[in-house]
């Protein structure tokens, strides 16, 4: 049948099962609006306050629910204010498709009121970029953009309109995606390698990224930990692909990472990455991470092995088809002495705070008793972030969203609303800093707007606290624009925007109001005043071994 470009852009998405797209119109795409106005009934528009606000709600969505999250926005800043969003969903492999339209063709390369090129832009943050520049192939290229951002190692794709394509007509046929293979690339060589490391191992350990959670490998992961009788760390990334609350699990590795973690990974002799990819924040110092062991990386991405470690043997390939064949191959491995280590361990290094006062770490876990530990959590990029990952306990997948490998301070509160909108029935709880939440505060309004129960958590201590924490540590404490001991008062902010708000300043004061803020059914802000100088311990400096992780106690010892 004969439809315009716009038409098409709407029957894809239909095709691709889209039930929602984020995004703000403007001139460029004023064609594709009016056709998502026709289609109303079947694709939902969350019209955001800011286009940056889009793309993290669409990353959200994706995280979420495992689908492919959708953004859209107008040409020229439109398009640009995309731009961090889709480099966020890069660096995590969020499967997400950014459509933008652009000037008429004849007006492209000529200054044009509003042009950019975008695609080109966006090379470097995407894992592919399109500019459409004939109707004819304007189909086959957001199939292609749908295929490309679930495929291997999931990600973004940009796909560019010329305004003039989305109003010309073209004969459109429905199509049927084609279903996902999972592909694996290992030899069996490469596989019998791993299993005699495995079955020589006293004191193996697991190392979890991200691509557990991914891959659907969950099951798979918690069976391969009984089968080889390990203990478990996570990376930030990985949080929920083990359950947090099991005996081999020992929290999170790296520069925030527990001691049992840091201290374990580099007594044992055997360290297994899946899903992982050895980042700077996780290793420390390249050249003495695990150096007292062989490496096993299982990675979809083959640019991955060898890239930040070198590593004794490696299989590449999806992780839930990898582990699947190594559970049904291993016999049963018995390192009872090992895991009495990493007990003792445990309890010898627990993780602790302060509890005589209010504190991000009291307010985590006061969410975790609340809700059970059944509820979706958010963050933006901090002190908070750190806290929010060691002290709720993650039990299941995609139940922990953060911008891990950019660090995008004001991404949470955007990812939240998209978490929200894509499960509408899970408790949906962002939390930030006071520095994080001014970024993108104004999405408020889009919550209001749609009623979009989420719970804002604003942890207030009136500095930007991460930075601060490394200006007293290593900095000579010259506290160099970190203090934001201003007049904003984020309760009238919020109830500005058409949320309810709480301010709680005492540890009694944090479970009333959470129980309050579940019972409205609405988008509600609660904002945690604590002292300015709660740091996040344990803590590893940057680019020392991870073995030199120390916490509060190590580090009053060495001052006193």
């Amino acid at each position: 049948m004969q439809l315009t470009g716009s038409e098409i852009v709407v029957e894809c998405l239909k095709e691709q099962g889209v039930d929602t797209v984020f995004g703000y119109p403007g001139g460029s795409i004023l064609n594709i609006y009016d056709a998502l106005y026709k289609h109303s009934g079947e694709i939902r528009h969350i019209l955001t306050s800011h286009e940056q606000g889009a793309a993290h709600a669409a990353d959200g969505y994706a995280r979420a629910t495992g689908r492919v999250g959708v953004c859209m926005a107008t040409s020229g800043p439109g398009a640009t204010n995309l731009v961090t969003g889709i480099a966020t969903a890069y660096m995590d492999s969020v499967p997400m498709v950014a459509i933008t339209a652009n000037v008429n063709l004849p007006m492209l390369g000529k200054d044009s009121f509003q042009e950019v090129d975008i695609a080109g832009v966006t090379i470097p943050i995407t894992k592919h970029s399109f500019i459409v520049k004939n109707v004819a192939d304007l189909a086959p290229t957001l199939r292609r953009a749908f295929d490309i951002a679930q495929s291997g190692r999931p990600g973004p794709v940009l796909v560019d309109i010329t305004k003039d394509v989305t109003a010309a007509v073209w004969e459109y046929q429905a199509e049927t995606p084609p279903e996902k293979v999972r592909s694996s690339s290992y030899t069996q060589e490469e596989l019998e390698r791993v299993l005699g490391f495995l079955r020589e191992s006293k004191r193996p350990f697991l190392y979890l990224g991200g691509g557990a959670i991914l891959s659907g490998a969950c099951e798979e992961v918690a069976a391969f930990a009984e089968r080889i009788d390990a203990p478990v760390c996570d990376t930030l990334m990985g949080k929920g692909a083990f359950d947090g609350r099991s005996p081999r699990y020992t929290g999170m590795i790296g520069m925030h990472g527990t001691k049992t973690s840091n201290l374990g990974v580099s007594r044992c002799d055997l360290l297994i990455a899946l899903g992982a990819r050895f980042s700077d924040r996780v290793i420390g110092n390249p050249k003495k991470f695990a150096e007292n062991a062989k490496i096993v990386h299982i990675d979809i991405d083959a640019a991955e092995i060898n890239k930040n470690i070198r590593v004794d043997a490696s299989l590449v390939g999806d992780l839930k088809r990898v582990l699947t064949e190594l559970n049904s191959r291993l016999e049963q491995q018995d390192h009872s002495q090992w895991m009495n280590e990493i007990q003792k361990m445990k309890e010898d290094y627990p993780l602790k705070y302060d509890d005589s006062q209010l504190s991000c770490p009291y307010v985590m876990e006061t969410i975790d008793r609340v809700t059970g530990g059944e509820a979706l959590i958010t963050t933006d990029v901090g002190q908070h972030q750190m806290w929010a990952a060691q002290y709720y306990r993650y039990t299941k997948p995609r139940t922990f969203l953060s911008s891990g490998g950019l660090g995008t301070m004001g991404y949470g509160l955007g990812a939240c609303i998209g978490a929200q909108v894509g499960l509408p029935d899970k408790l949906c709880i962002n939390i930030a800093g006071d520095g994080c939440f001014r970024m993108n505060m104004n999405e408020l309004a889009t919550a209001s707007r749609y009623n979009i129960p989420i719970i804002q958590i604003v942890i207030n201590n009136h500095v930007l606290g991460m930075v601060r924490q490394w200006q007293t540590l290593f900095y000579g404490k010259r506290y160099s624009q970190t203090v934001l001991n201003d007049r904003v008062d984020f309760c009238k902010v919020a109830e500005g925007l058409g949320c309810a708000a709480i301010r709680v300043t005492k540890k009694e004061e944090v479970e009333p109001a959470l129980k309050k803020a579940i019972a409205l059914k609405a988008p509600v802000l609660i904002e945690c005043v604590i002292p300015e100088d709660d740091k996040v311990f344990p803590m590893v400096p940057a680019g020392a071994p991870i073995a030199e992780v120390f916490d509060g106690d190590d580090l009053a010892a060495r001052e006193g």
